[in-house]
């Protein structure tokens, strides 16, 4: 018995059946859907990317003004600790728990007693130039700095910082750990 065979198409060409035709516009939507799944999530991070970047620069200038005090004698060996830190009764500078972001106070230390107003940014206008009448200054509202520090040693102490924020519906923190001694 002999296989039967379609009759070819006039020139001895064959298309593409419908089956072939629906397979491949399925491979190409599920391709479309991801790169579209991959260009939202690039867009999230890149809107959250700026207070990121605050989060961060926020948490170095507190452990470099810890540094910065230290090296140029405004505080003592006794004062680089928390208020009550993890004894209850630490007797350092530094106020325990999460603090607003203000303006260093006279001791130019932030998260100490003397602190200013909320500090803010500026941000360029619609022009996008900055120091322009446009400019918006914005408030650091949003977000909170904590400066832990403990003993390790007699002459070595951690300092971790961690500055939390909003970011749309999600609350996200950034922290930043070093060590410092008593011997500059």
């Amino acid at each position: 018995m002999a296989a039967v065979t379609a009759p070819a198409a006039p020139g001895g060409e064959r298309g593409f059946s419908l089956i072939e035709t629906m397979i491949a516009l399925g491979i190409l939507a599920t391709g479309l859907l991801g790169a579209a799944a991959v260009l939202t999530t690039g867009m999230q991070r890149l809107a959250g990317s700026p207070a990121q970047v605050i989060a961060t620069q926020k948490a170095a200038e507190a452990i470099e003004s810890v540094f910065a005090a230290r090296d140029s004698h405004v505080i003592t060996w006794a004062q680089i600790r928390n208020v009550k830190g993890a004894s209850g009764s630490d007797g350092g500078i530094f106020l325990d728990g999460p603090q607003p972001l203000r303006v260093p106070g006279p001791d130019g230390l932030v998260n100490t007693a003397d602190d200013g107003a909320v500090e803010t940014v500026t941000n360029p206008g619609p022009d996008g130039l900055i120091g322009t009448a446009d400019d918006q200054v914005v408030p650091l509202a949003g977000y909170t700095r904590e400066i832990k520090i403990r003993d390790i040693q007699t002459d070595l102490r951690t300092i971790t910082v961690t500055v939390t924020y909003q970011d749309g519906d999600v609350t996200r923190s950034y922290v930043l750990t070093s060590y410092i001694s008593n011997y500059a």
